[in-house]
């Protein structure tokens, strides 16, 4: 692999199909989605190499659970769900949202709750009013948005109609889910991924970074993995970029002893997915066999996790990048570009 002038990236992603939980039943996994596609997207539109690679060579596999609809709102009723969510919860001890109330109580129709106000004649400042309290109250209450909203019929809106734009906002969900996984399955390397095992040491040196998206897949077959222990230990010998998202960190229990016997990243701040949210997904609810957070903080990490679960996290220490969560994606991958950035400013300089 001839070194030339271009930032190569060592996208490296799981390709475990399954894991183990607690129980020792078995229980679908792989990457997430978004995790792996933004990022990837992201680097190659700055004009970097990105190589994807799994550690045996074999496609990676999407995480059913990953594909979910509620993990792909469109990036306009995202945002327009945070600036009504932070109407209620700049307090964290106020009230701290859980995955169950940000996917199952229809909250992320909000924007178009009020798209509907506003056809009625209310202004937009009205409007984001209306919808933050009925969100305020669906969220402590526990109840469906659409139906907090309906009970005050002083804003003219019937039941049927805000139904209908719960319904659009899930199905435009769905349909960017399936988008992301089409476009996925669309880039050759996802299809065609290069075996880490059949990387060289003088092969790993040529990276100037690598990039280890999310999903539980990580916990399988990254964690612990020797040959991913030297492409870290690679990067790190020349202090580039080592980026983790999620239970991408995973990868990081794979790194071998410093000189003095230690763990690698000892003392690092970082973070990962946490235990409070993984309590919440799927998996977690069904009991895992090990937790990374823990792992990660036994293995010698300063934890450093967002001030709630779910919101977006990014801790940069040094040369080692980490994301807590899916809704950090997009401001780790932009991490990993600011910090390259700035090394090849250096070289320039």
């Amino acid at each position: 692999m001839a070194k030339d002038s271009m930032t190569r990236i060592a996208y490296l992603v799981t390709s475990a199909h399954e894991m183990t939980l607690a129980d020792g039943t078995s229980h679908p996994t792989g990457y997430f989605a978004e995790e792996a596609l933004k990022p990837y997207e992201r680097f190659v539109a700055a004009g970097f190499d990105v190589m994807v690679i799994t550690p045996d060579g074999q496609p990676p596999y999407a995480d059913p659970y990953g594909l979910s609809w509620f993990f792909h709102y469109p990036d306009e009723d995202k945002d327009y769900l945070a600036s009504v969510v932070r109407t209620f919860a700049r307090d964290v001890d106020d009230i701290r949202l859980t995955l169950h109330q940000n996917t199952e109580l229809g909250l992320a129709a909000a924007r178009r709750a009020a798209a509907l106000l506003q056809a009625q004649g209310h202004t937009a400042a009205e409007a984001h009013r209306i919808v933050s309290a009925a969100a305020r109250t669906a969220s402590r209450q526990d109840r469906q948005f659409a139906d907090v909203l309906a009970e005050d019929g002083s804003h003219g809106l019937t039941r049927e109609q805000i139904q209908a734009a719960l319904d659009a906002q899930r199905a435009d969900s769905e349909r960017l889910a399936d988008e992301r996984y089409r476009t996925l399955q669309a880039i050759p390397g996802f299809q065609h991924p290069v075996a880490l095992s059949s990387l060289t040491d003088a092969d790993m040196d040529q990276f100037d970074a690598v990039f280890v998206p999310g999903g539980h897949g990580p916990m399988v077959d990254l964690a612990g993995h020797p040959d991913a222990g030297r492409l870290l230990a690679a990067l790190h010998r020349k202090h580039a970029p080592i980026t983790a998202l999620c239970h991408g960190p995973a990868v990081l229990l794979s790194a071998p002893e410093r000189g003095d016997g230690l763990w690698l990243f000892d003392g690092y701040r970082m973070t990962s997915f946490t235990d409070e949210e993984e309590d919440q997904t799927e998996a977690g609810l069904l009991g895992m066999a090990w937790l990374l957070d823990v792992a990660l903080k036994n293995a010698g990490a300063v934890f450093d996790d967002g001030p709630s679960a779910w919101v977006s996290h990014v801790v940069v220490d040094r040369n080692l990048i980490t994301g807590q969560n899916p809704g950090s994606t997009e401001a780790t991958a932009d991490a990993v570009i600011k910090k390259l950035g700035a090394a090849r400013e250096g070289v320039a300089a």
